[in-house]
């Protein structure tokens, strides 16, 4: 299972490390994997597009962690995209991604 945990501070995403793999199906063909993958890389480069200097990242064999560096408005709304995308692919697929 997917294992996402979100970490928020006055009301402002801090951190947001994914850890697991889904195990709906065979690695390569992991539609869920596939799903949460997308949807984190595609959010971490458009913000790193807008400002290189909003968060950074670390990947490791269990998974990434996200630490949001800035506050801003733009960042706050990206981060807040991914999570709630995340959100409604553990609507769909409960068995294989939790959001925290």
């Amino acid at each position: 299972m997917i294992q996402v945990k979100v970490e928020k501070a006055h009301a402002k995403y801090k951190k947001v490390a994914i850890l697991g793999h889904a195990l709906y199906d065979d690695y390569g063909k992991d539609i869920v994997c596939a799903a949460a993958s997308s949807i984190v890389t595609t959010t971490v480069n458009g913000i790193l597009a807008l400002d290189k200097g909003s968060l950074s990242y670390m990947i490791s064999k269990k998974g990434m962690t996200i630490n949001i560096k800035n506050e801003d408005s733009t960042t706050q709304i990206l981060i807040g995209n991914m999570v709630s995308l995340l959100k409604e692919l553990e609507t769909n697929y409960p068995a294989n991604i939790e959001v925290k």
